[in-house]
């Protein structure tokens, strides 16, 4: 495999004192001149951990699909969900049982399936060692179900003055960091319940883990689920459904010599000490593919249309999707549905780009292939074992009635420049803070207390984004459309409405959005779940 990018890294003992050295040490003393230089690298920014078990081989597994949850209560226009986050052992790698942090007792956790303009109340439970918070990932959701970082639910036993310090000692010959504390924090103990009004377009969202400096942990340890907005317009259009819509979590992991989940944590309890070994701060990378918490599986399918809900919950890797069958030809990605719901018109792809926390809705037709015939899902950026995804085996002929309207969907807001109230500017870089170097938004860490961007309630913006490496770039509560990428027009795969935006080496990028759901204090960040863990987050007051 080639160097990736950002590789060379220092060793952290605590978000605001980073030792990132290397290349992210160059990226801080050179800026863009430096970062421009990666492009000609691949898309990966991290470095990857080599499993020590044996790993079977693809195409081997049934692609299971996660269940669907059901309400606990449906009286009074509410749907009410109960999750219990607990540790389990759960058969990952064929033969062997790998313990994980789960929601339910299941990787990926239990979907929901929700309905337009309908709310839904989800308790959750806590019964891991740790604090946690639940974040709605692409939900337009008030600020206190929102899955704030500090906003943690309480494990039993858990002493309740420690919610809010993260003191960790200072780098060699450093004096240790103050605590840092969020005034505003809300906890629980040991069970909190998320309201979610479920006003927005109908969309695949995905809940995950959001607890400040161990998001990457949790999620690499299970914290993952999906959550589906529905509504009647949308299953009017005929396109795929029932068996023929299929959920793709897909996520890269890697193993010990005794089948337990690798992570390269400074702290293996997730109690204390945040952050990663060398050279893992530049984002984890596991050599093993697994879609719906299987490794390279493969899925019986008819000569039909198939509409794939595809999520890249993966810490740092980014993919770069092709559908390949046996004779070699590609297949047509015929995109119908970005991160915040349906496309205009549908977009045909070859290749599809997709980053950390990107969600994509894409339709593949089988009816032209030959039973018997294997239709592989590959990673163009992927080496050995991680070019592989996950395959398609026809194994019937099959009436199908689906369809793909050249219109999808009406509703999708039209800002215009002349409505913008304010542009401004954010980088995100490696940089000096603090004696070390770190992971900043406009040259800072995050720090929960203080106001980084406040706007109201009702205004348009537009964003400019600048990135030394890979940075996929998630804002909190609206989706927004990307204008431009280095001053020309967006990329086929930016079409529609986004919530998280994957910028490239040395590139930078407009995107437009109203700030028109509620107001709070949300946030904004780098999903790369390192980065995000070692300071790129900043604070969105919406007033």
């Amino acid at each position: 495999m080639r160097e990736p990018s950002g590789v060379r890294t220092g060793d952290p003992t605590r978000r605001r004192v980073l030792g990132i050295g290397g290349a992210l040490g160059l990226l801080a003393a050179g800026g863009l001149g430096v970062s421009t230089a990666l492009t000609r690298h691949p898309s990966l920014t991290g470095a990857e951990l080599r499993s020590a078990v044996p790993l079977p081989p693809a195409f081997q597994v049934p692609l299971p699909v996660p269940s669907v949850l059901r309400p606990v209560d449906t009286s009074g226009g509410t749907d009410r969900y109960e999750i219990t986050q607990r540790a389990a052992e759960l058969e990952v790698l064929p033969g062997m049982r790998t313990p994980m942090w789960t929601y339910d007792g299941t990787f990926p956790g239990p979907t929901i399936e929700s309905r337009r303009g309908r709310p839904v109340t989800v308790v959750h439970r806590n019964e891991l060692p740790v604090p946690t918070a639940v974040h709605l990932h692409g939900g337009r959701t008030r600020p206190e179900s929102d899955g704030y970082p500090t906003d943690l639910v309480l494990p039993a036993g858990w002493p309740q003055d420690d919610h809010d310090m993260h003191a960790m000692p200072g780098m060699p010959g450093m004096p240790a960091t103050a605590p840092m504390r969020d005034p505003e924090a809300v906890t629980t103990r040991l069970t909190r319940q998320y309201t979610y009004p479920v006003e927005q377009r109908p969309t695949m969202l995905w809940y995950h883990d959001h607890r400040m400096d161990f998001t990457a942990p949790a999620i690499w340890r299970g914290l993952a689920g999906l959550h589906f907005v529905r509504d009647d317009a949308e299953e009017a259009l005929g396109l795929p459904s029932g068996h023929r819509e299929l959920p793709l979590m897909i996520a890269d992991r890697a193993f010990d010599g005794d089948g337990n989940l690798a992570y390269p944590s400074l702290d293996p309890t997730l109690r204390q000490r945040p952050g990663v070994r060398e050279p893992y701060t530049a984002g984890v990378l596991g050599d093993v593919i697994l879609v719906n918490g299987a490794p390279w599986p493969v899925h019986e399918a008819d000569t039909a249309r198939y509409r794939l809900r595809i999520l890249n919950a993966s810490n740092a890797r980014h993919y770069d999707l092709e559908a390949v069958a046996d004779d070699g030809r590609r297949l047509d990605l015929v995109q119908v549905g970005a991160d915040q719901g349906l496309l205009g018109a549908p977009v045909t792809h070859h290749r599809l780009p997709v980053a950390p926390a990107e969600r994509y809705d894409v339709v593949v037709d089988f009816s032209d292939q030959p039973v018997g015939r294997t239709v592989r899902l590959l990673n163009r950026l992927g080496s050995g074992r991680t070019r592989e995804i996950m395959a398609f085996r026809i194994t019937r002929r099959a009436v199908d009635d689906s369809r793909v309207p050249k219109i999808l969907a009406t509703d999708l807001p039209h800002w215009r420049r002349s409505q913008v109230t304010r542009v401004r500017e954010f980088a995100f870089r490696a940089g000096r803070m603090h004696g070390g170097r770190g992971w900043l938004i406009g040259g800072l860490p995050f720090d929960p207390a203080r106001a980084d961007v406040t706007t109201r309630l009702g205004d348009t913006e537009v964003w400019r984004l600048i990135a030394d490496v890979h940075h996929p770039v998630h804002l909190h509560v609206t989706g927004y459309r990307i204008l431009s990428r280095d001053g020309r027009p967006p990329l086929p795969h930016d079409a529609g409405l986004k919530d998280t935006i994957s910028l490239r080496p040395g590139e930078s990028a407009e995107i437009i959005t109203r700030f028109d759901a509620y107001r709070g204090r949300y946030l904004f960040h780098c999903h790369n779940a390192e980065h995000e863990d070692m300071g790129m987050m900043a604070n969105l007051r919406i007033t």
